[in-house]
C-alpha cells in the first residue's frame, strides 16, 4: 500500500491489527499495521490501512515505564477476546503501546490510555484507564532542574 509518510509498504495479511471500535476520534478507522524501522527502534508506527495519511507514533509502554501496571476494563477485555478472570500480562498475552505526542515543551507519552493488542487474535483497543494515576502527557524528556554551583 502507498502511505503518506513511508511511501510504498508491504505487509503480511496476518500482521493486520483490528480495532473493533476504532480509536477515539477515529472510530471509522479499524484496520492498522505496525511498521518498524531499525533506525528508529523502539518506535512503532501504527499505519492505517484505510487512510494512507493516518499514522500514530507509538512505543512499547515498558520502554517508557518499566514498572507500568496495566489495568484493562471488562468491556475492553471483551473487545480484545480476553478472559475477565485476570488482567492480561504485557509481553505474554498482550502488546502494550503508548501513543506519543510532540508538544512545545517536548515529547510526551499517553500512559493513561495505552494501545493494547491481543497477541493471539491481533484485536486491539485503546484502553482508557479512567481511575488511573497515570498521565496522558507523561514527559519523555523532563526539564532538568538548574544546578547552582
Amino acid at each position: 500500500m502507498e502511505t503518506k509518510h513511508f511511501g510504498q509498504i508491504s505487509f503480511e495479511p496476518d500482521s493486520e491489527l483490528e480495532f473493533p471500535g476504532g480509536l477515539p476520534g477515529f472510530e471509522d478507522r479499524g484496520r492498522f499495521v505496525a511498521v518498524r524501522f531499525v533506525e528508529s527502534d523502539p518506535l512503532i508506527y501504527l499505519q492505517s490501512l484505510e487512510d494512507p495519511d493516518l499514522c500514530f507514533i507509538t512505543m512499547p509502554i515498558l520502554a517508557v515505564d518499566p514498572l507500568y501496571k496495566l489495568k484493562v476494563s471488562g468491556e475492553d477485555l471483551d473487545q480484545l477476546g480476553l478472559p475477565q478472570a485476570r488482567q492480561p500480562r504485557i509481553g505474554e498475552d498482550v502488546l502494550c503501546l503508548t501513543v506519543l505526542s510532540i508538544r512545545e515543551s517536548g515529547p510526551t507519552a499517553n500512559l493513561l490510555a495505552p494501545i493494547v493488542v491481543n497477541l493471539r487474535n491481533r484485536r486491539a483497543v485503546q484502553a482508557v484507564a479512567a481511575d488511573s494515576d497515570y498521565s496522558h502527557q507523561f514527559a519523555l524528556m523532563p526539564q532538568e532542574a538548574s544546578v547552582c554551583s
